[in-house]
């Protein structure tokens, strides 16, 4: 590596006695030649064995790459044990999380990776007030309407509405959060993905048969197709909405370039059958990259070897990806 090379890629701890450490330092092994990033984290919680360069600063990770996995103290009160969250190490958590996004603004990395946290300990014990890191780091950011990615080389898939009871999805389903939802895919697709145009989405009923005109639920009919007509009418490629059953085999998703769907399952469990191992969380509109393992702590099998770090890999290669493409764009 050279001093030419793009800025690094901040990448947070996690929770320290979750999967992260062990997929991060995986993922450190796999592309130490590739692709520079560092970790936002306390030295005390990286696996025993692992070469750990210290760094004082984000410009220092190119260069420590090839001699062990880059750190960025972040001290935390205590050790981590593998599966055994301590609450005390809860608001270290998102600490890292903070200190990476004020890094990424300042212009110190070029993207945020982050790997997965426990909502029900930053809940619990730090007073974590967001339903998941996509929505935390939107208000970091000043606002505005997150929207949560789930990107593979299969499928992008994108949920209207994300951490809530499925009880609460009809209500919290409107006609302007579909339509910025979809705004942003639309834009993140050229500006993020440098899809051509035109770009294909393709959007989900939210009932069985997309309603069955009226038979099976009206959401369809009366929030969600209008919306699809009136951007047709500005010129996007939009399709549906469809029923959500026949969306996602190989011939159709053929037809579209990311898929609009109205709840956390509808996306997930495609999304998750296609690339369980390979899927990445982006959050799209935000003013920084993240990007982020499509998997949560697995503390049941935290320090036993059986983590795979390919979402890891794959969320570092796409944040890679994502903002050169966006400095790519800036400086046309």
């Amino acid at each position: 590596m050279t001093g030419s090379d793009p800025l690094p890629v901040a990448v947070t701890c996690g929770d320290p006695s979750g999967i992260g450490p062990e997929i991060i330092v995986a993922a450190w092994a796999a592309l130490k030649d590739e692709l520079p990033f560092f970790v936002i984290g306390d030295p005390r919680h990286v696996p025993a064995g692992t070469r750990i360069v210290a760094i004082d600063a984000p410009a220092d990770a190119p260069a420590a790459m090839a001699g062990g996995l880059p750190v960025l103290r972040h001290a935390f009160p205590k050790p981590a044990r593998p599966g055994h969250p301590d609450p005390e190490n809860a608001a270290g958590v998102v600490e890292a999380i903070q200190r990476a996004v004020e890094l990424v603004g300042e212009g110190a990395a070029s993207a945020l990776c982050t790997a997965p946290v426990s909502k029900r300990e930053l809940v619990s014990h730090a007073g974590f007030a967001f339903p998941g890191q996509t929505e935390f780091l939107a208000h970091r950011a000043g606002g505005g309407q997150p929207v949560m990615m789930l990107a593979s080389a299969e499928l992008k898939v994108v949920p209207v509405t994300t951490h809530i009871p499925i009880s609460e999805v009809p209500r919290a389903l409107n006609a302007e959060l579909l339509e910025a939802t979809i705004r942003v895919t639309d834009r993140a697709l050229r500006e993020d993905f440098g899809v051509s145009e035109p770009q294909r989405i393709a959007v989900a009923g939210l009932n069985p048969h997309a309603g069955e005109d009226g038979v099976l639920g009206d959401e369809d009919a009366i929030v969600i197709a209008p919306v699809c007509d009136r951007l047709r009418a500005e010129g996007m490629s939009i399709s549906g909405p469809h029923a959500a059953d026949t969306m996602f085999h190989a011939s159709a998703r053929a037809s579209y370039d990311a898929a609009i769907t109205m709840y956390h399952d509808q996306a997930l469990i495609p999304i998750k059958t296609l690339a369980f191992e390979g899927g990445v969380n982006t959050t799209l509109g935000l003013p920084f990259v993240r990007t982020s393992p499509d998997h949560g702590t697995a503390f049941d099998i935290a320090g036993s070897g059986k983590a795979s770090p390919a979402s890891m890999i794959a969320a570092l290669r796409l944040a890679r990806k994502v903002a050169a493409t966006r400095l790519a764009n800036k400086c046309k």
